[in-house]
Parts: C-alpha cells; sequence; structure tokens
C-alpha cells in the first residue's frame, strides 16, 4: 500500500501531517536541540539533571495503567522485572470488541460534529526538538487522550533535527528527558506514534529513497531499531542505572543528561509501530519487518490507510504478519473524492478483524484541505452510520 505522497504535491503532502510552524521555546523552556554532550560536562549534567530530577518528583507513575508483576524478556537474553525501567507497560487498550475512536490535527469538536461522535483520542504531529506544549493543551481540552505523532522535520524535505544513529548513540536524550518530564506533568496517559511510515521514502528517517537508493549507514534498519528502542527504553523511565544497565545490553550508551543515581518518570506510555504496509518504493528493504523493534518494545501495531490507496489485499497480509499486539490505525481518511462505499469497506474489514482497536482519522490542518469531511458530505454520512454503534467508544477511561 502506498500511502505516503506519491503523484501529489508537496503542499498536500504537508497538508497531510504537518501543523503549521510556530516559533517559539523548545520542549521545555530554553530547550532548542539535542547537540552532543562532551565527556567533560556529562558528569556535571547528569548530576544537576539528577537533582532536577528529585526536586520535580519524577518517581515512578502507577495507576490503573501502569507497569504490572512478573518480567519481560528482553533482547540480550536478559529478563527484568516489570517494576524496573525495562518493562514494557500496559498498552492502553478498550475492553475487548472495543475500538477507540479518535481524530488528528485541527478541531475535534468539528470532527465530533460530522460524525457524531466525540472522539476518544486526540492527535498531534510533532518534531523533535520543538515545543509541543500545545498537543497536551488541545487533547486535554478536547477531553480526549493524547496521541504524539513523533517525526524527525517539520515537513517532508524540510531539514532533520536528528538521525536515526544520533538517537540510538544519545544524541537526542536531552529531548528525551524533557519529553519524558513533560508527559509526567500531564498526568494522563499518552500515546506515542514513533517516527510513522519510517518505510516511505518521504520520510526523512526512512533508511531509502525514492529511486531505491540507499541513505547510508546512519538511516538503516538497524539504525532505526536502535534508535526505537532507545527512546523506549528511556521513556518507560525508571532507576538510571537500570536503564543505564538495558542500553548496555543493546550496545548502546548510558543516559545523557542525568546523574546516575536519579530517576526518570514511569508515566503511562503506550508505543504505537505504523510502517506502511509495502513500503514506498516497495522494495524487499523496505518490508515492515526490516524495521520491527521487537515485541517487547512495540505496544501497538498498525499502519495508515487512505480511500486514495485502498489496498486491502496488502492490509490482509500485514495483519496476519503482525498478529501479537492490538491493531491502529495512525492515520486514516477519506483522500482523492467523496468516497462513501470505501468507508463502508472499511469498517467491514475491522468488523471482521478483531484486533483492530483504534481508528484515528487525518483530518489534516488545513481548513477545508483534502481530508476534511465537510468536502466528502456522503463519507461524513457513512462514517457518522458506523460510528453510532456503542462499540465504536467516544471516550477513554481517564476522560470517560
Amino acid at each position: 500500500m502506498l500511502v505516503g505522497c506519491p503523484g501529489v504535491g508537496a503542499a498536500v503532502c504537508r497538508a497531510r501531517r504537518h501543523r503549521p510552524f510556530v516559533q517559539g521555546a523548545g520542549l521545555a523552556e530554553g530547550f532548542r536541540g539535542v547537540p552532543p554532550i562532551d565527556t567533560e560536562m556529562h558528569g556535571l549534567l547528569r548530576i544537576a539533571a539528577g537533582i532536577a530530577a528529585a526536586v520535580l518528583g519524577l518517581s515512578s507513575a502507577g495507576g490503573a495503567y501502569g507497569t504490572g508483576p512478573g518480567t519481560s524478556s528482553l533482547s540480550g537474553g536478559s529478563s527484568i522485572h516489570a517494576t524496573q525501567a525495562t518493562a514494557p507497560a500496559s498498552a492502553l487498550v478498550p475492553l475487548a470488541g472495543h475500538v477507540f475512536t479518535g481524530v488528528s490535527s485541527g478541531s475535534a469538536s468539528d470532527f465530533a460534529g460530522e460524525v457524531g461522535k466525540h472522539p476518544a483520542v486526540y492527535g498531534e504531529f510533532v518534531t523533535w526538538g520543538q515545543s509541543i506544549h500545545f498537543a497536551f493543551n488541545d487533547a486535554a481540552a478536547a477531553h480526549a487522550r493524547l496521541m504524539l505523532h513523533i517525526s524527525t522535520t517539520q515537513g517532508f524535505g524540510a531539514h532533520q533535527a536528528i538521525t536515526p544513529k544520533g538517537i540510538a548513540q544519545g544524541d537526542g536524550d536531552g529531548y528525551l528527558l524533557s519529553l519524558s518530564q513533560l508527559i509526567s506533568s500531564h498526568k494522563r496517559p499518552v500515546y506515542i506514534r514513533l517516527f510513522p511510515e519510517m518505510n516511505n521514502a518521504n520520510n526523512a528517517y526512512s533508511a531509502y529513497n525514492m529511486d531505491g537508493s540507499s541513505r547510508g549507514a546512519s538511516y538503516s534498519p538497524s539504525e532505526f531499531i536502535a534508535a526505537w528502542r532507545r527512546v523506549v527504553t528511556v521513556l518507560r523511565g525508571g532507576p538510571v542505572g537500570a536503564i543505564d544497565q538495558h542500553l548496555q545490553s543493546l550496545g548502546q550508551p548510558p543516559l545523557h543528561g542525568i546523574a546516575a543515581q536519579g530517576s526518570v518518570a514511569q508515566s503511562q506510555i503506550s508505543f504505537v509501530w505504523t510502517p506502511e504496509t509495502a513500503g514506498t518504493p516497495a522494495i524487499a528493504g523496505n518490508d515492515p519487518a526490516n524495521y520491527y523493534p521487537g515485541d517487547a518494545y512495540v505496544d501497538w501495531v498498525g499502519t495508515d490507510f487512505y480511500s486514495k490507496f485502498p489496498n486491502f489485499t496488502g492490509l490482509d497480509a500485514f495483519y496476519k504478519q503482525f498478529s501479537a499486539k492490538p491493531f491502529a490505525f495512525g492515520e486514516w481518511a477519506i483522500w482523492g473524492g467523496d468516497n462513501p462505499v470505501f468507508v463502508n469497506q472499511l469498517f467491514q474489514w475491522v468488523d471482521q478483524h478483531k484486533r483492530v482497536q483504534m481508528m484515528v482519522y487525518n483530518q489534516g490542518y488545513i481548513t477545508n484541505g483534502p481530508f476534511r469531511l465537510n468536502e466528502d458530505p456522503a463519507s461524513a454520512r457513512a462514517i457518522r452510520a458506523e460510528l453510532i454503534l456503542p462499540r465504536f467508544l467516544a471516550y477513554t477511561e481517564d476522560w470517560s
């Protein structure tokens, strides 16, 4: 399935996903980037951040969505108790047989008015290193659980904040620690849809160019996996010593920017992995399996599905290939004309595939843009007729 931007202009691509850039402060006050940390300053930064963490109370955050008892088998053969940094959190799924509805970008209330149901999940497309307080504010205003779609660029073809290799070697740890603090202060569960469509050449973190040539070692699928695992290990939180132990088992350097005696908040975070089902370009190296970080680092699997590219055969194969996790449509939308037939086909497919438990409609940031349902009234009516069923949930537990 080609759900990137083949055959369309850059403006449409950006309208699909990226919020208009607003110059401002970094993720945390004063934070503007993630430069490498030199060895002379490393110890001082760890001590200072450790003191700050203690003051801010970045201790384990328990609750109904927290980690449970037991152990998790992780890479390198290590088995670490679930109360430690490397243990997977709850996937934050609804009860069996139910589906969280959702919408990304734009007005949640407008979307609810068009489809007749409040969105349980509200998604924002954000860029590594930039201020994202707005995302938490928008989700709270919508009374919806936040999904962060995290990219390394502000739109297709824009400057990249960091490479997968840079993340894996710790150059982005300052960003991750700031993000951890922000999520902890939010005090609600968050989905992180990390590096969406990683096998799409339109995305800077993909391993291949559109002609099938490699972007080099810093972008290889193995570096992507290493980057993903570091992000998950850090954001799942816990004692820094346990985080460093696990990073060492992955062949990665210790966590930068926080004291070895400190801890990182253990918030309610669920990680959503959503490649294209075939890749853009559709070459063997772009097969989704090449980018899969492993069950221990993924809470949901899923993909994006647009009416412009209704490849249900590819969707079936992908669903069967990754069968161990709840399934999410990280993006879906009407694209290229009013299409109620597609809506009916997609919801019929969802009814037949019981692991589907989240559907997040991407309406884009541009009013009257290509995915807005006010442009597709028959599709809006068809969606409304499907979502009226009570199994499509209007709220998550934390907002009900």
